[in-house]
């Protein structure tokens, strides 16, 4: 299956070589190799430290990584300035070695229950980093990356892997009272009034990320998956209206009060109107070009390299989605959102099959948050929801959202091998089989 994926990667790079120059592009054989190489060493690390994962999930994330490098290379090739399909296939490489070492170094999941508060701690500072003096960078209006020297970082990439940690912990040791009924509303058991300080504090910091980075992204996602995990720790509907309620209620507040959240929803409501589309900033010029592109593409698409994706500002990241709409169709970008599909049901089977609480929130967790983003930005970009800027993961180039993805890849790993690792007597007993049949 990995070969499988690799090949077709290859041989997406073979056709926009084909429809752009008539000709097998020069450097396929060095990233055909390199992709290969990479994915090859993640395999064995994987065969040697977690025999017993789930083998679809490697397969699944090297093909959406591969289509991205082709995207990406495609549009490098057209001109688009800051398009590099080096760069990325170099951040896969240490995506593939941060994946490699959290195999290697993380034997037991469970031990990362006793750091529960470390890692809320953790993910609080890496939160509110971008706000400090001389590390804290605004790039494109919003507040959200640390720079030292030449180098920048997103913080809130790794942020979500502390917290969905943290929330882990924290649900387990306090489901039982969470999961108490106050009063009866209608058909809703409502929780118990002292209960809501947890999802008013999360609520409080998701507006607080929104208000002071500018990051509807990250706040979103924030909240989006406390209340989730919420849901599965308590199996109580009230609180995800209850969640609802509340991000319904702080986007209208944050919209009334903050002119960047006003200009997201202007443009959702009305994308086509004429002063919209002619604003320099916080306009829908972007938006109105992936819409065009998606519509050029149709539903088998233009072909990969006969399309014209460069036209799209930042196409190589925040619009990766609607530059493969235009050459994928609507054909390709539904088989996309399928492998989407598959590597989140592969997680949420692993949360399934764990044996003890925090296993089974903490897979939860991370295969929401890797739906909630696709979810996030698709709707984003097709104009079903507001813009957020959140990239596609594994897709969109930059480094910091590859490498934090690849460690969840490696958690979701790590938690199914301990999942479908058969009970020591079990693997002792097909011992003794093998050897009697011999």
């Amino acid at each position: 299956m990995l070969a499988f994926a690799v090949a077709i990667v290859m041989l997406a790079y073979a056709n926009v070589g084909l429809a752009l120059d008539n000709q097998i592009p020069s450097g396929m054989l060095t990233y055909g190799l390199g992709l290969g190489g990479l994915m090859l060493a993640a395999y064995l690390v994987l065969a040697k430290f977690a025999p017993w994962a789930d083998p679809l999930i490697l397969p699944l994330v090297t093909l959406v990584n591969g289509i991205g490098l082709v995207i990406i290379y495609r549009l490098e090739a057209s001109g688009m300035k800051g398009a590099s399909a080096t760069n990325q296939l170099l951040w896969t490489a240490v995506g593939v070695v941060m994946f490699s070492v959290t195999l290697i170094v993380l034997r037991d999941h469970r031990a990362l229950q006793r750091l529960t508060y470390t890692m809320g701690a953790l993910g609080l500072a890496l939160l509110i980093s971008p706000l400090l003096p001389f590390v804290g960078k605004e790039i494109n209006g919003a507040r959200i990356w640390i720079g030292i020297g030449g180098f920048t970082l997103q913080p809130a990439e790794f942020t979500k892997l502390a917290l969905v940690i943290f929330f882990a912990g924290y649900l387990v040791a306090k489901r039982d009272v969470l999961a108490l009924a106050g009063r009866r509303l209608l058909f809703i058991d409502l929780p118990r009034a002292r209960d809501l300080g947890p999802v008013l504090i999360t609520w409080g910091l998701s507006l607080g990320v929104l208000i002071l980075q500018k990051d509807l992204g990250s706040s979103l996602l924030i909240f989006g998956t406390f209340i989730a995990m919420l849901y599965i720790a308590t199996q109580r509907t009230s609180w995800v209206l209850i969640g609802i309620l509340l991000f319904v209620g702080g986007a209208v507040l944050a919209g009334l009060l903050f002119d960047h959240v006003a200009a997201r929803f202007e443009v959702f409501l009305d994308p086509q109107s004429q002063e919209l589309y002619d604003r320099e900033l916080g306009g829908s010029f972007q938006l109105m070009q992936g819409l065009f592109a998606m519509g050029q593409g149709g539903v088998l698409g233009t072909g990969l390299g006969q399309g014209h994706p460069d036209l799209i500002p930042l196409a190589f990241s925040d619009f990766i989605f609607t530059a493969a709409g235009e050459e994928l169709g609507l054909t390709g970008l539904m088989a996309l959102l399928m492998v989407y599909a598959l590597l989140v049901e592969r997680g949420l089977r692993t949360s399934i099959a764990a044996r003890e609480p925090f296993s089974k929130l903490l897979a939860g967790g991370l295969s929401f948050i890797l739906a909630w983003q696709v979810f996030i930005i698709v709707g984003g970009v097709t104009n079903l929801i507001p813009l957020t800027g959140l990239v596609t993961p594994f897709m969109s180039q930059g480094g910091s959202a590859l490498l934090a993805n690849w460690i969840l890849i490696a958690l979701l790993v790590r938690m199914s091998d301990t999942a479908r690792k058969p009970p020591p007597q079990a693997i002792q007993d097909e011992g003794m089989t093998q050897v009697f049949q011999r």
